[in-house]
This record gives structure tokens, C-alpha cells and sequence, in this order.
């Protein structure tokens, strides 16, 4: 057993040695977009399905509370919280508009829509993207295995290069808890 063990932290710092590899200037983009995003006024809108939309929900609680520094709230929705919303447009509209009529109705020109998936091919997390692009929102994308039909849609695609599910969501974690990082000192250098 402590074989298995030792074997999966090694297939964990293989992907986080990729992401250092092959990611960190796109994630620095991503956080110079936000950053100007914030500073302009505007705002996060953030969705994923399953564990994307716990990630979500983590990320927008990070950006609204505060990662380490005491700071102002910065605005951040998770899309993926409404339970009465998430089930009428399921209904009235079918699964894969839950995302997108709620990027229709909250996004506004300069924001940020940043949709998370593993597979990169979550038609809600796509439709949503193909949304924001039209209102003139920025798009980033989390996504995994080979970024899927969602790349071609964001304007920041982050693909962590692995095609174990477990491994993308780690990689995805841990791009989320960089971005928030190094949000705050570059918003709020000084603050402790």
C-alpha cells in the first residue's frame, strides 16, 4: 500500500512539474486579465460541473473573502449555487443552458467569464463561454486532457497535461490557489 501511495504523489508532482513547464506564462496572463478586469470595475463569473463546480464555488469564496491578505471583497459569482436557478433553467431550457442564460443575464462588456472542465468538452461550460464571448467578456478556461472543443473558445486556455481526471483537478486546484495568490499582491501590496 505505501507503494501506491509513494506512486501517486510522484503522478502529482509530474503534473504540477508540467504546469511549471508549460503553464506558468498563461497563468500569469490570466491573472494580469483579472487583475485589469478588477481594477476596471467588473467582474468574475465563474462555473464547472461536479468537482469543477466545487472548484468554482472555492475559487469565488477565495476572490470574495480574502486568500491570505485582509483586503476588500473583489466580485465573484459562482454560477454553480443557486439551486432554484440551476433547476427552473435545467427544466425550461434543458442541462446545457444552465450556465449560459446565467452569463446572459449577469455578465456585463469587460468581464470575466472563466469556465472550468476537466474534459474541456462540457457543452454547459461551452455554451456559457460561446455567451460571454458575444457580450464581450474576456474567456479563460481550466481544462484538461487535450483542452477539448472548449480551447478554440477561450481567450486564456489553461490545459493541465494530463488525462487522469484526479491529477487534472489537482492541477486544477492549485492553478486557482496561484491566480488568488498572486491576485492579492498585485492588488493590495502592502496589506498583511
Amino acid at each position: 500500500m505505501f507503494e501506491a501511495i509513494r506512486q501517486q504523489l510522484r503522478d502529482h508532482k509530474a503534473v504540477i512539474d508540467e504546469i511549471e513547464l508549460s503553464l506558468a506564462a498563461t497563468v500569469a496572463a490570466a491573472v494580469t486579465v483579472l487583475e485589469e478586469a478588477f481594477a476596471r470595475g467588473n467582474k468574475l463569473l465563474i462555473m464547472g460541473n461536479g468537482g469543477s463546480a466545487a472548484d468554482a464555488q472555492h475559487f469565488a469564496a477565495e476572490i470574495i473573502g480574502r486568500f491570505k491578505l485582509e483586503r476588500p471583497a473583489l466580485p465573484a459569482i459562482a454560477l454553480t449555487t443557486d439551486s432554484s436557478i440551476l433547476t427552473a433553467l435545467g427544466n425550461d431550457y434543458g442541462f446545457d443552458a444552465v450556465f449560459s442564460r446565467q452569463v446572459e443575464g449577469l455578465a456585463a462588456h469587460g468581464d470575466v467569464v472563466f469556465g472550468i472542465s476537466t474534459s474541456g468538452n462540457s457543452p454547459n461550460v461551452k455554451a456559457a463561454l460561446e455567451k460571454a464571448q458575444a457580450k464581450g467578456c474576456t474567456t479563460i478556461a481550466l481544462l484538461g486532457r487535450d483542452g477539448g472543443s472548449i480551447k478554440e473558445l477561450a481567450d486564456i486556455p489553461l490545459i493541465v497535461p494530463s488525462f487522469d481526471t484526479p491529477r487534472i483537478q489537482e492541477g486544477h486546484i492549485t492553478i486557482i490557489h496561484i491566480i488568488c495568490d498572486l491576485l492579492e499582491k498585485r492588488l493590495f501590496a502592502g496589506r498583511s
